[in-house]
């Protein structure tokens, strides 16, 4: 925590006490009472004790009133100025609270923390206990309150009215007991709550909780402590410093020792609130479902009865963070008078207090969509309505949940191994160890020696022995042992964290964009600059992993962690920072000779033993001891003590710090000095040691990290001494494109032989990612640093600048011939490619430029013809790169290079669906059929072109003009393309034969054939036509672009069939069609392609369902217009709504009236769409619906009982023979187990 490295020495800043003021007597706490009438309904009354306005129906010693800050010691620290308002609200954040001698008053801990306005925090530690009230005032206003609540409620006197559970919280009123109702001033001893609280700069909870027992002990027990209670104070306060880093400290109580430890530099940070209690509290998977949605900066209510059951839960999970930090409101104990926070529209971590047999229905809470509600007591959690999972959860929670087993611990929430009070540490014993404890404690021969071996330097356990605790081995009790185990479970669990975002973010620091040139101009720019590379950085991360980390990287608290890296670079680093950074790159030592390939596939934390050896050694062996408790020049007289009241401290002596006191003179200016220089020594030292002790490691792994003098040896020399380096990156470079090329075969390439299953399964994405790494590395090893600096020329962009003469603009060869599929070639060119990846905005990093190239070079198939090119400059490389560089090794550069031409033999389009927000220019050329029709239209013509990422709106066309350009966001894969035009003018008519459609950055083509007429009068009378199209081969046919002939079968629907096919060729092409849509759905989701495709494609099943209807349809008639399969189909429809209103219908089964309701109303929607697509057209629709609502099978049985049938089909057709018929149903059926879905630009206009 920040507050540990910055704030001065000292343990505890503050000792406070508070309670009820004698002096100013009762007053109410009007803010509890009025949220407590709000809630039954009662407003507008008044609570003043003994001057009317009183609300009497609840019983005094069930309200709550004012407490006081009765001292604090010292008056003021500077560096931590008290704020007396807050200490006593969060002391006792529900006031005073009284007891009867018939009540339960175990004393009760419980913390909270104060956030300053720096964002420092401080921490504090209150344990509350119940002394008898002997001012005779406070007396006599409790029993004149309880007469009046008497007189009010008469029943409310007896026994069975009063409550008999108990309650964990020191103000709740549900543990009174049922033997007394009430209070009576003569008969009962009246109690009242007090707290005594510990206010520190880092969380040792722990500690100030064991010396708080231990002073309360002091109290209640027989015989006065061995020193005053100011010498304890005193010295906890002033004599006790923070332990150094990487160290233990022992520093003494009232009667026992006390040890806390603080974790080193390179450690995980401080944090002792115990994790092995706030797992069982929730279960696993709560708790990581809390831990995403705080990750992702939700509005997160923790609800308890107990006050440090929410410190517990809130502190636990806020530790879980690391690297980060929560960044808005954090009130983990929230007062009543603050209740007004939770209506705030921001995000905050807050904790409330539920009272006894309040039900949760009736709690009232703002209606927030992204609210995290979390009952702690009940072990549940109430989630948002939509939010991304964290990466590997399932893996997550079997990790944790075999950490927990390990200690004993249930992974499952509701069964906590121990009552987080009740636990028997730190002097809060239960059940027959407490009373044990009582006996022991007023025994006054037992007192008296034990304070004789005190004062003899002589350590004495009978207490633990006779409570049943007795000693562990090495002579640790059994409580220092189990303190030490929940150290130990604490950090695993920890480390299972931040093992997660040390893997996640293992290249965070490529993509930090540091432009300023000095930290002032940075702050002063600082909302106005881009100060992350998020599009870089998303585009090399595992699929899976996308969801969550484009929503965590929006967050405050990864903007602030980025913030705190640029600062880095002018300032000290920020402690998380240093410590997260030092685990990676811990990891890249680990990984200099074979990087691990970059995956979504769990991977465990591996450094549990390491992290759980080093809190032992700390706290077995101690490194520090701190002064211990002495007498004070105290004046005699004062501080008195009687048992059982906690005395009036002199504030004289514990005001300021030892200045003439002899124990603290004898070895406070020396140890300062010796301390302060060991920590300075440390901060200096410890990268260097962390660094050295990794490079130690790697070494005794075989990873040789040096590269040794070669710049005179002879080439012989150099090859023998570079070849297992040189040797290690092309094996890599021969692994990683094998990869490649098997993930994108899938499992074919397994069942052919060309992998082994265990290598599939890997991400497209993190394959491509880890590609960029090797060509970074090759391009990074045996650099000459003093020419070009490392940092730059590990970014391949940078390469490019140097490698290419500055006078070539373009490439000489070019991808596709002049005259191939109707549009200009796209020339190869390194430079344009360049400008279109400089040009991209979202991109801010040369890194994320890189990167971006390689992902565009590899998507059109130029990766390695590029990478050629540019060590073709011999002459620079050579002044570039050392003698044993890998690019000036020739064979092993050309094997390299082979490598990578092999990934031109499958399809990528890593760029296109990485960077999906980008502008790209597109040309689209429609071509028509020249010898049957005028080329040109009078009419105005319209394109709309949609892909899988969206469309790209109605673009107009140029009368005349068969080519346009448009920039648009990236469509993604093309699939369909709608054209059409007003029919206005004379000729209106329009003979297409395709639409061929190109992005202009990646190079694919996309064919959409048509060959059809666009106008009225002619063909189907289709103004519009929805054109289905692929991925064209670069080598396609010269005649397939600028063609003068209609082709022969079309992609898209409803095209001409001219060569008719047989009925055995029909069926087996619906058999075909319905197979490959079935195949789609088996297919892992990454492996499929589009299903328009298989729907309307060439080969669809529109398509084939097209030839079965066609099959003995009477379609040319004499004399007469051509009549189409959508004629007979509204024909049909026509009968079934006669017949209906005729009322033959009416005698049919009720599921065949709903079939013919349902057809009907599809028929009638798609004829009233404002879309003028034709007869076909609305044919091919009509199937797509019925295929998606499964319907087609309902369908068919009512046209072919449509006596229609007859006149429009000759006796022989494939729709007349039930037989046939029968067995589509049959085969169209299977399609019922897949979901089929439409695209949008399929179903547009059409309201059902």
């Amino acid at each position: 925590l920040n507050i540990g490295f910055t704030a001065p020495c000292r343990f505890a800043h503050y000792f406070v006490i508070c309670g009820i003021d004698t002096e100013t007597g009762l007053e109410p706490d009007e803010l509890q009472n009025e949220g407590n009438q709000n809630k039954e309904g009662r407003q507008g009354e008044i609570f003043i004790v003994l001057y009317g306005g009183e609300n009497f129906e609840q019983s005094p010693l069930k309200r709550t009133f004012k407490s006081k800050v009765l001292a604090h010691y010292p008056e003021n620290v500077e560096w931590n100025p008290f704020d007396q308002d807050a200490v006593n609200m969060l002391c006792m954040p529900k006031g005073l609270s009284f007891r009867t001698q018939a009540d339960s008053r175990e004393p009760q801990f419980h913390s909270f923390l104060i956030t300053r306005e720096d964002g420092s925090r401080t921490y504090g530690f209150v344990h509350t206990f119940y002394e008898e009230v002997t001012s005779p005032q406070i007396c006599s206003a409790m029993q004149t309150l309880y007469q009046m609540h008497q007189a009010e409620n008469p029943s409310s006197a007896t026994p069975s009215s009063s409550s008999s559970s108990s309650s964990n919280s020191p103000s709740s009123s549900s543990c009174r007991s049922a033997a007394c109702g009430g209070y009576d001033a003569s008969r009962d001893t009246l109690y009242v709550s007090k707290a005594l609280c510990l206010i520190t700069p880092m969380p040792f909870m722990h500690a100030c909780r064991r010396f708080l027992s231990q002073v309360h002990r002091a109290v209640t027990a027989s015989l006065p402590p061995p020193l005053p209670l100011e010498s304890y104070v005193h010295n906890i306060l002033y004599e006790v410093p923070l332990p150094p880093p990487g160290r233990s400290l022992k520093f003494h109580g009232v009667y026992e020792p006390i040890v806390c430890q603080r974790p080193g530099p390179g450690e995980l940070p401080l944090a002792d609130f115990p994790l092995g209690q706030t797992f069982p509290l929730l279960g696993v998977e709560n708790l990581v479902q809390l831990f995403n949605c705080t990750l992702l900066e939700m509005q997160i209510l923790l609800y308890s009865q107990d006050y440090q059951r929410l410190m517990t839960v809130a502190e636990g999970i806020t530790t879980l963070l690391f690297p980060f930090q929560w960044q808005h409101v954090y009130v983990p104990i929230l007062p009543a008078s603050l209740l007004h926070f939770l209506d705030a529209p921001v995000p905050y971590l807050m904790g409330l207090q539920s009272k006894e047999g309040t039900d949760r229905s009736k709690l009232e809470l703002p209606q927030e969509a992204n609210l995290c509600f979390v009952d702690i007591d009940n072990h549940c959690i109430e989630l948002p309505e939509d939010f991304p999972q964290f990466p590997n959860k399932p893996e997550l929670i079997q990790e944790l949940s075999e950490v927990l087993l390990r200690y004993g611990i249930s992974p499952v929430g509701g069964a906590p191994p121990t009552s987080l009070e009740d636990d028997g540490r730190n002097g809060n014993l239960g059940g027959e160890q407490l009373a044990v404890l009582e006996l022991l404690q007023g025994n006054a021969t037992l007192d008296r020696l034990q304070a004789l071996a005190k004062r003899m330097g002589v350590r004495v356990e009978a207490l633990r022995g006779v409570g049943g605790e007795g000693e562990a081995q090495g002579g640790r009790t059994a409580v220092d042992e189990e303190e030490l185990r929940n150290a130990k479970l604490n950090v695993q669990l920890r480390e299972v964290f931040a093992s997660r975002f040390t893997m996640m973010f293992a290249d965070y620091e490529a993509f930090v964009i540091q432009s300023a040139p000095d930290l002032e101009s940075w702050l002063t720019n600082r909302e106005q600059m881009h100060n992350f590379d998020k599009a870089s950085f998303l585009s090399d991360q595992p699929e899976p992993y996308l969801p969550f980390l484009s929503h965590f990287i929006e967050t405050q608290m990864f903007a602030t962690f980025i913030d705190n890296k640029i600062m880095s670079q002018w300032e000290e680093k920020e402690p998380l920072l240093r410590v997260f950074d030092g685990r990676i790159d811990k990891a890249r030592l680990y990984n200099v000779r074979a990087p691990s390939l970059r995956s979504s596939n769990y991977q465990r934390c591996t450094v549990l033993k390491e992290s759980a050896q080093a809190i032992e050694q700390r706290l077995l062996k101690i490194d520090h001891t701190a002064i211990h408790p002495h007498l004070l020049d105290m004046k005699i007289g004062q501080g008195k003590y009687e048992q059982g009241f906690f005395p009036k401290l002199q504030s004289d002596v514990l005001s300021v710090g030892p200045t003439n006191n002899k124990w603290s003179n004898r070895t406070a200016t020396a140890q300062r000095r010796k301390d302060r220089h060991r920590q300075q020594t440390e901060h200096l030292t410890l990268d260097n040691d962390l660094k050295e002790k990794y490079m130690q490691e790697a070494r005794s792994l075989g990873k040789n990290l040096r590269q040794p003098k070669l710049s005179d040896l002879s080439p012989a020399v150099i090859a023998q001494t570079n070849w297992k380096f040189v040797e290690g990156l092309l094996k890599e470079c021969r692994m990683k494109t094998k990869r490649m090329l098997v993930e994108k075969m899938g499992r074919e390439a397994v069942e052919l032989g060309h992998g082994e299953a265990n290598i599939t399964g890997l991400e497209e994405n993190t394959l491509i990612a880890s590609l960029c790494d090797l060509l970074e590395r090759i391009w990074s090893h045996g650099l000459q640093v003093k020419q070009v600096s490392l940092p730059k020329l590990r970014c391949v962009c940078v390469c490019v600048c140097f490698f290419l003469p500055p006078t070539v603009s373009n490439g000489p060869e070019r991808r596709k011939s002049e005259s191939s599929l109707g549009m200009p070639s796209l020339r190869a060119s390194v430079i344009q490619d360049m400008r279109h990846i400089q040009s991209m905005g979202e991109i801010k990093t040369d890194v994320g430029r890189a990167r971006a190239w390689i992902r565009l070079s590899l998507e059109k198939k130029l990766l390695s013809q590029h990478l050629k090119r540019l060590l073709s400059r011999q002459a620079l490389t050579k002044k570039l790169y050392k003698r044993y560089a890998f690019l000036r090794c020739e064979e092993e550069k050309e094997q390299f290079l082979f490598h990578l031409l092999s990934l031109n033999t499958v399809d990528y389009f890593c760029f296109t669906s990485v960077f999906t927000t980008i502008m790209i220019p597109y040309r689209a050329v429609i071509i028509p059929i020249k010898k049957l029709s005028n080329a040109m239209t009078t009419s105005n013509p319209w394109v709309c072109v949609s892909g899988e990422l969206g469309d790209s709106g109605v673009r107009q066309i140029t009368k005349n003009v068969l080519e346009m350009t448009f920039d648009c966001q990236n469509l993604g894969k093309l699939t369909t393309v709608q054209l059409g035009h007003d029919n206005s003018g004379l000729l209106a008519k329009w003979l297409v034969d395709c639409v061929m459609v190109r992005n202009e950055i990646t190079g694919h083509t996309y064919k959409f054939p048509c060959g059809r007429w666009l106008g009225k009068g002619v063909d189907d009378g289709s103004l519009e036509r929805v054109l289905i199209g692929e991925l064209a081969s670069p080598n396609a046919d010269e005649d397939c672009g600028r063609g003068c002939r209609t082709p022969d079968m079309q992609h898209s629907p409803g095209q001409t069939r001219r060569a008719k096919p047989t009925s055995a060729q029909i069926q087996e092409a619906i058999g075909e069609a319905v197979n490959s849509i079935c195949k789609h759905f088996h297919k892992p989701e990454k492996e499929r392609g589009s299903l328009t495709i298989l729907l309307c494609g060439e080969v669809g099943l529109v398509g084939a369902l097209e030839q079965f209807f066609h099959n003995g349809f009477k379609s040319a008639r004499l004399f007469q217009k051509t009549v189409f399969v959508w004629d007979f189909v509204e024909k049909a429809v026509a009968y079934m709504e006669s017949a209906d209103q005729m009322g033959d219908m009416q005698e049919t089964a009720e599921p065949l009236g709903l079939t013919c309701v349902s057809l009907c109303h599809y028929v009638s929607a798609i004829n009233s769409s404002p879309r003028n697509i034709g007869k076909d057209g609305k044919f091919q629709l009509l199937v797509c619906l019925g295929a998606r609502d499964r319907l087609l099978i309902q369908w068919l049985p009512l046209l072919v009982e449509c006596p229609v049938i007859q006149r429009m089909y000759e006796d022989s057709a494939l729709l007349r023979d039930r037989t046939t018929v029968n067995d589509l149903i049959a085969v169209l059926q299977t399609l019922h187990d897949f979901p089929i879905t439409l695209e949008a630009s399929l179903v547009k206009g059409i309201d059902l």
